[in-house]
């Protein structure tokens, strides 16, 4: 089948759309960030012209990937009132949100999710997800920094695949919700992941810079505190989930005064 014959999507689709509002993505978050997740491959059909045309020439499996990705963008951003909105593709490859909202986007096998907050709340998101063990044994020293993997070894061998997976997914989740930010890239080793209060199933991490990163430059820069970074992240349904984001800095009374 000809690829453009796949895209067909029309503007009234929405309401066709299989993506739902998600309290598990949600709970990663500070209240007034939306979550919609699909947990089946996307549509491609439901796509609309300017989404589909950043896929046009890849593979079956990407197509639906993709087309599950903007289906959770579509449901989230209804939410605040954005109907007939094309979620296109940046020359960086990311997605491109409304000018007053930010979002994230993420996709492993099987699940898909979006999250969408309003620009005045939160500057940057990040999410995502993965199968539990889909990090493999023979990459944890690609993905782990030293102290990760001196981490891993005090942990019970059953534990380690699942800590392995959740360092890989935060990592994933942060470098999302700085990108956009600083426009930076980094690399696995950049960064140390700490989870703080290992052994349960939803709980927070803490992210800490193994060389200077613009992001956290950038919040000293302003004598914004590191805690206004909220990390999170949640095992369910054997996946594990991660969820990062920076909240918009609150208007002073010196700031309203002088308004």
């Amino acid at each position: 089948m000809p690829i453009d014959s796949q895209f067909l999507g029309l503007r009234d689709s929405a309401a066709a759309n299989p993506a739902t509002l998600s309290a598990t993505f949600a709970s990663l978050f500070p209240s007034g960030v939306v979550a919609a997740e699909l947990r089946a491959p996307g549509d491609a059909s439901l796509l609309w012209p300017e989404e589909a045309a950043s896929v046009a020439n890849a593979v079956p499996k990407r197509i639906q990937e993709f087309a599950a990705g903007r289906l959770c963008a579509r449901r989230a951003l209804a939410e605040f009132g954005v109907t007939s909105f094309p979620v296109r593709v940046a020359h960086d490859r990311l997605p491109l949100w409304p000018e007053w909202l930010v979002g994230s986007i993420t996709h492993t096998s099987g699940l898909c999710a979006a999250v969408v907050a309003e620009r005045t709340r939160e500057m940057a998101l990040g999410v995502d997800s993965e199968v539990v063990g889909a990090a493999k044994a023979e990459l944890w020293t690609t993905i782990c920094a030293p102290a990760e993997m001196a981490w891993l070894d005090t942990l019970p061998r059953a534990d380690q695949a699942a800590a392995a997976t959740l360092i890989f997914s935060a990592k994933e989740a942060f470098y999302k919700c700085q990108y956009p930010l600083v426009g930076e890239w980094l690399n696995f080793h950049d960064l140390c992941i700490a989870p703080l209060a290992w052994g349960e199933s939803q709980g927070t991490f803490a992210v800490h810079a193994t060389r200077p990163i613009a992001f956290f430059n950038r919040l000293a820069a302003t004598a914004r505190a590191v805690p206004a970074v909220r990390c999170s992240y949640l095992f369910h349904n054997g996946f594990v989930s991660a969820g990062v984001c920076l909240a918009a800095p609150k208007e002073t009374s010196a700031q309203r005064s002088d308004s």
